[in-house]
């Protein structure tokens, strides 16, 4: 600044430097007071000897002045043009001055602040600091600002690139929509989670500050749109991170650890927004893909600790988010394939607040329904309009598609005659779609909650989710009728079934039942899959080994064996209350209890086996067929049975059709039956089975079939026979209903004759395979 006034004024002619009166008035003050103490000649002097080294008289007139300025008070008014009273005193009258009276500085009172400059409210101002300081800062300070404002725009640009930061930004899908399920249920309950996470909830300020939102359901229920919506509101970050990315592999919150560069970046995403710590949402989503020992490391987080050990930028630190608003929510989808992956720590789910977005809850079914018509309004070109025209008037036209009579004054918005009833046409057949989905998405829940063990019939894999009623609503016209709306479902679920492969058939028989649509071909087909699935599952899998097949499928004969007495049982239990002079049954327990000995026994024996040579493999296999069979004959006698007590207890005579006009009169005598029945077993049970099967069968096998075969004539020849006069007693032989009766049941007892004609066939005399060389032992390697 002095170089460029110097410049200015040498360039003007004549030269000539303007100074301030505040500068003048100190030089003769100054040359005043030397006079006075008789020094003024000694200070010249000390000048003159100095010649033309300029910056030592500088250095010795401003020590000079500055003395003078310290001891005399008056002076000291005019310290700050100190240095232009040295400029005058070095070069005195060589140089043509003018003197400017011109106000140099000022006092600013008033002012406000906390500004270092500024002293009990006043600002002093001068005008050549001021200019001074305002010309480093124009030509200084601002572009080194801009430089550094340009440098850190760079440097967050590329760091936003590399964390992906747009993607920690919610938002929330245009579908959305805030119906009254989520309004009434799950925001509530979901605030007052995020409330106790960071201690907010209620009037005063909670002290446990702990907690975990948990979401599942199945897939398509909008678990992370409902979050990624909660965030927004709130205004704070998202960080989702993505199970499936990280799998079961990462067990470490070090990304150095992370199997792959995937699963590294999701794990650098919980990092960083622990490193953020502050207004953060953390979502893991699909916790069922992840490893439990990961899930693990969020303990201490979601308990009163508030803290978790993480690793940023290669080393470890430990977060603390007491008093901080750090929210934790999981997600996850137990109900899948990969949902039988679903775990987690039994100390983790005890601090979590958990939810099923995907189940009715209690006292909510009207709410859960009405929500899988609100959420599919958007994808619907004729129901999309009534998203903005409020909650009302869709409860009500929701209420008129199912029959209500409402008045249209009730609605907010005036609709034309052929806009209401498109309105209403289409919501009639939604709730149609409604009605199955809600059906489809309880049998997937309780099938897919089933443990595999206790399954009856195949798994039910087809969903009726959110995303499934978008997709028919977004298909569905007001001029669709009945049969076209039905066959819209059917094409649906026949494209979904296409993705389970196998299953397609039993899912979609089931569907069938769910709807009440099943013809008598699908009904019978339905059945017998049913019963070929408890087979295959009792007998151990299709793809189990022989022996623990026939382990299996013995286990079942067992059960079958215990059917029969149970229902035996019932049939007297019931002719006693139809008939109370009949005397009860004798207690056949101990007798079925050594049947289910002698079964364990031939078992055990069974898996003890260690013959692995291909005959006694195929000896097994037969013997499991056998066994089957005799199981399917006890199924049918069951039935016969059960039929039979049934029948004998209805009220009056069947219809004349139903009654054969002349039945054989051997058909009311059981004795002949029963007798060859006898006959049988004791065939049986002296019947030689082969000279050669203990070769190939497991030690005692031959022993423990004969015992099962005495143990059934023991139990079970009684039981029909005490049956037979029972039912003999109860009514004449000459009714014509216990006439037809009896001949139905003896039928139905001809199928003991088949059983047994099946054990006689168990002679594995004839898969013995030919006689081999002994093995050798293995040679020594």
């Amino acid at each position: 600044m002095a170089g460029q006034y110097l410049f200015e004024e040498i360039a003007g002619s004549p030269a000539s430097f303007v100074t301030s009166a505040e500068a003048e008035s100190l030089r003769s003050g100054f040359v005043s007071h030397l006079d006075g103490a008789g020094a003024y000649r000694e200070f010249v002097e000390d000048l003159r000897v100095l010649g033309t080294d300029l910056t030592s008289r500088h250095r010795i007139a401003r020590a000079w002045l500055e003395g003078y300025v310290a001891s005399v008070e008056a002076a000291r008014v005019y310290a700050p043009a100190l240095d232009e009273a040295v400029a005058l005193v070095i070069v005195d009258r060589r140089l043509d001055r003018t003197v400017s009276s011109a106000l140099g500085a000022v006092d600013v009172d008033g002012l406000l602040g906390q500004h270092p400059r500024v002293q009990a409210g006043r600002l002093n101002l001068r005008l050549d600091e001021f200019l001074s300081r305002l010309g480093a800062f124009r030509h200084v300070r601002v572009p080194g600002f801009r430089d550094y404002q340009a440098k850190r725009t760079a440097v967050l640009e590329r760091e936003r690139k590399r964390l992906r930061l747009s993607e920690f930004q919610p938002n929330v899908m245009n579908s959305f929509v805030r119906n009254r399920l989520i309004n009434e249920v799950y925001l509530p309950v979901i605030g007052d989670n995020l409330a106790k996470q960071i201690g907010a909830l209620g009037e005063g300020k909670r002290t446990d500050l702990m907690g975990m939102l948990l979401l599942i359901s199945p897939p398509g229920y909008g678990k992370t749109t409902l979050m990624e919506y909660v965030a927004n509101r709130l205004g704070i970050v998202f960080v989702k991170v993505n199970g499936p990315a990280l799998g079961h592999g990462v067990v470490s919150l070090d990304p150095a650890e992370a199997p792959n560069a995937t699963a590294r970046q999701e794990v650098q995403k919980i990092n960083l927004a622990l490193e953020m710590g502050n207004n953060v949402l953390l979502y893991l989503d699909d916790i069922q893909h992840t490893n439990p020992e990961l899930l693990q490391k969020f303990i201490t987080l979601c308990d009163a600790q508030r803290k978790i050990e993480g690793v940023w930028n290669g080393e470890t630190k430990t977060y603390d988010f007491r008093g901080k608003r750090f929210y934790v929510c999981m997600a996850g989808n137990p109900y899948t394939e990969s949902g039988e992956q679903f775990k987690i720590p039994d100390m983790l789910a005890n601090r979590a607040d958990t939810y099923n977005l995907g189940e009715i809850l209690e006292g909510k079914d009207d709410l859960f329904a009405l929500s899988y018509i609100e959420n599919a309004l958007t994808s619907n070109s004729v129901l999309a309009p009534l998203t903005t025209r409020g909650q009302d008037d869709i409860d009500k036209l929701v209420r008129m598609a199912k029959g209500e009579e409402i008045q249209l004054d009730q609605l907010s918005h005036e609709y034309s005659a052929i806009e209401l009833g498109e309105i209403r046409n289409v919501l009639q057949k939604l709730v149609r779609v409604q009605e199955v989905l809600l059906k489809v998405n309880k049998q997937y829940i309780l099938s897919a909650s089933q443990t595999e063990a206790y399954r009856t019939e195949p798994p039910f894999k087809l969903q009726g989710s959110y995303r499934n009623m978008n997709k028919l609503t977004e298909k569905v016209v007001p001029v669709m009728n009945d049969a076209e709306l039905e066959s819209l479902i059917d094409d649906h679920y026949l494209g979904e079934s296409q993705t389970l492969t196998t299953g397609a058939e039993h899912n979609l028989l089931k569907l069938a039942e769910l709807r009440g649509k099943m013809t008598p071909e699908q009904a019978a087909r339905w059945d017998e899959i049913k019963r070929s699935f408890g087979r295959i599952k009792v007998s151990g899998g299709a793809d189990a080994d022989p022996v623990t097949r026939l382990t299996g499928t013995i286990s079942m004969l067992t059960e079958r064996v215990e059917g029969v007495g149970t229902v035996i049982a019932k049939s007297f239990a019931d002719a006693a209350q139809n008939a109370p002079e009949v005397l009860p049954p004798p207690d056949y327990t101990p007798m079925f209890d050594r049947v289910d000995r002698a079964i364990e026994a031939f078992a055990a024996s069974s898996t003890r086996n260690e013959d692995a040579t291909p005959a006694g493999e195929r000896a097994v296999v037969v013997l499991a067929q056998q066994f089957a069979a005799i199981a399917h004959r006890l199924d049918r006698l069951n039935e016969a049975i059960r039929a039979l007590g049934t029948e004998a207890a209805a009220a009056g005579a069947p219809a004349a059709a139903a009654v054969p006009a002349a039945l054989p009169a051997q058909a009311a005598d059981i004795t002949a039956y029963l007798g060859k029945l006898d006959e049988t077993l004791a065939a049986m049970a002296t019947a030689p089975r082969g000279g050669q099967v203990v070769q190939v069968l497991p030690p005692g096998m031959n022993e423990l079939i004969g015992r099962m075969i005495g143990t059934i004539e023991e139990a079970l020849i009684p039981v029909t026979r005490q049956l037979g006069q029972e039912l003999q007693a109860s009514q004449p032989a000459t009714d014509p209903k216990m006439t037809y009766l009896l001949d139905k049941a003896l039928k139905n007892f001809d199928l003991l004759r088949d059983l047994f004609d099946a054990l006689k066939r168990i002679d594995t005399s004839a898969l013995v395979a030919p006689k081999r060389a002994p093995r050798r032992p293995p040679a020594k390697s």
